[in-house]
C-alpha cells in the first residue's frame, strides 16, 4: 500500500444515507449521485454501501460511468444526467441506463437504437427553470414531452429540474425555482401526460427545501458526509467518509537560513526539524497551499514550508517530538476538515475530494 491514500469510510457513507432516508421518509424515492467516481471516494464500493442502506437507484454524469457500474454487477435504475451526443445512444442504450433528454435528436437517436436492440429505454426530461445549463424551458415542455410519447420504444419515466443556489441562505430564487417546476408538471397534468417521478432536490433541498422533495430526491455531497455551504442548516447529522493521509519519508535538522523547496519560498529562521513527506500536486495536494496549510503528525498541528512539489512537500515538526521516517501525517480528516482546505485554495469541498488523484489509493473501510 502506497503511504499516501485515501481512506473511505464506508459505514459513514451507510449512516449518511440512512440519514437521508429518515429525513425524506419511506415513500420517495432515494437517488444517490455517485458521478465522479463517487466524487472521489470510488463509486463501486459507494454504490454498494449507498444501496444497502436506503438508496433506491443512482446516478452519474456520463453513460461510461454507468456502464462500468453495470460491468460490476450493479442492476438497479442508473440515470445518466448529462447529455450525449446522438451518435452515443447506443452508450446509454446497451448497458440499460436511463438517459436525461432534451433534444429531438438525441430522443431519436435512443428510440431507433433501442428499436435495433427491441428494448425500451427509460428517460427523463430535464426542465431548466432558472439554472441555465442544460433542460428545456418549461414552456416546450409538454410539445416535447408528446414527442418523447411518440416514440415505440422510449418510456417517460421522470421529469426532473436542478437549483442554481439552494446552498445559498437566501432561498427566495430556490422556491421561484420550485415554482416553475410545478407550473411545468401541472401543464402536463392538464394535457393528460403522465410521468411518474418527479425529482428536483439536491443535498441542500433535501436539508432545507422539503417542498421540493417531490417524488424522488438526489443527494450527492451529503452522503459522503458534507454539506453542501456553511449556510445550510443540519437537519441530517452527517459523518465525513474520507481521511486523506500520508506518512513522513525522510526527516532533517536544519540551521537558521537554509532554504526549502522550490524557489526557496521559505527559508527557515531558527534551527528547525523539517519531515518531507510523499504527497505532490499530482496527487491532489494542490500548489497553492504552499506555506499556508496545516497537516496533523502525532495529534499536533504543524505547518507546511516551501512550495508543493508534484511528489512531495515538507512541514516544520520543530513542535512535534521524535518524528520518524513512516509517522502517519493527516492531510484532512479527523481534526482537520476538508473544508479548511478548501478555504485556503478559495474553492469549495466538492472540488478538493473529487480532486484527488487517481495515483492516490482508495482504502475502503
Amino acid at each position: 500500500m502506497r503511504a499516501t491514500r485515501a481512506v473511505v469510510d464506508l459505514g459513514a457513507i451507510r449512516h449518511n444515507v440512512a440519514g437521508v432516508r429518515d429525513r425524506i421518509g419511506p415513500r420517495r424515492r432515494l437517488m444517490a449521485v455517485v458521478k465522479a467516481d463517487g466524487y472521489g471516494h470510488g463509486a463501486l464500493e459507494v454504490s454498494r454501501a449507498a444501496l444497502e442502506s436506503g438508496a433506491d437507484c443512482l446516478a452519474v454524469a456520463i453513460p461510461e460511468e454507468g456502464r462500468d457500474l453495470r460491468a460490476a454487477g450493479i442492476a438497479c435504475p442508473i440515470l445518466v444526467f448529462g447529455l450525449i451526443q446522438p451518435r452515443e445512444a447506443w452508450k446509454s442504450v446497451a448497458a440499460g441506463l436511463e438517459q436525461t433528454v432534451c433534444s429531438l435528436e438525441l430522443l431519436d437517436a435512443l428510440d431507433q437504437e433501442s428499436r435495433k436492440r427491441s428494448v425500451k429505454t427509460d428517460v427523463h426530461i430535464k426542465v431548466d427553470t432558472g439554472m441555465g445549463r442544460i433542460g428545456l424551458a418549461p414552456g416546450d415542455v409538454v410539445e416535447f414531452a408528446r414527442s418523447v410519447e411518440s416514440c415505440s420504444n422510449i418510456n417517460l419515466k421522470g421529469v426532473y429540474s436542478h437549483f442554481s443556489c439552494a446552498d445559498e441562505r437566501d432561498k427566495d430564487f430556490s422556491r421561484t425555482q420550485v415554482r416553475r417546476f410545478e407550473e411545468t408538471f401541472q401543464a402536463l397534468n392538464v394535457a393528460g401526460i403522465h410521468v411518474p417521478i418527479r425529482h428536483m432536490a439536491n443535498s441542500a433541498a433535501v436539508l432545507d427545501l422539503p417542498e421540493a422533495h417531490f417524488d424522488m430526491v438526489r443527494p450527492g455531497i451529503m452522503i459522503y458526509g458534507l454539506y453542501p455551504s456553511s449556510d445550510v442548516s443540519d437537519s441530517v447529522r452527517l459523518r465525513p467518509a474520507m481521511s486523506f493521509l500520508s506518512r513522513v519519508c525522510q526527516v532533517k535538522v536544519i540551521p537558521p537560513g537554509t532554504p526549502i523547496g522550490y524557489g526557496r519560498a521559505f527559508v527557515a529562521d531558527k534551527m528547525s526539524t523539517v519531515a518531507t513527506i510523499a504527497v505532490g500536486y499530482a496527487d491532489g495536494y494542490r500548489r497553492s497551499l504552499s506555506n499556508k496549510a496545516e497537516v496533523i503528525v502525532k495529534n499536533r498541528r504543524v505547518p507546511l514550508v516551501g512550495r508543493v512539489a508534484m511528489d512531495m512537500c515538507m512541514i516544520d515538526v520543530s513542535a512535534v517530538p521524535d518524528v520518524r521516517p513512516g509517522d502517519e501525517v493527516v492531510l484532512f480528516g479527523e481534526g482537520l476538515p476538508v473544508e479548511e482546505m478548501a478555504s485556503i485554495l478559495g474553492t469549495i469541498n466538492y472540488e478538493v475530494v473529487t480532486g484527488i488523484g487517481k495515483r492516490v489509493p482508495r482504502v475502503h473501510v
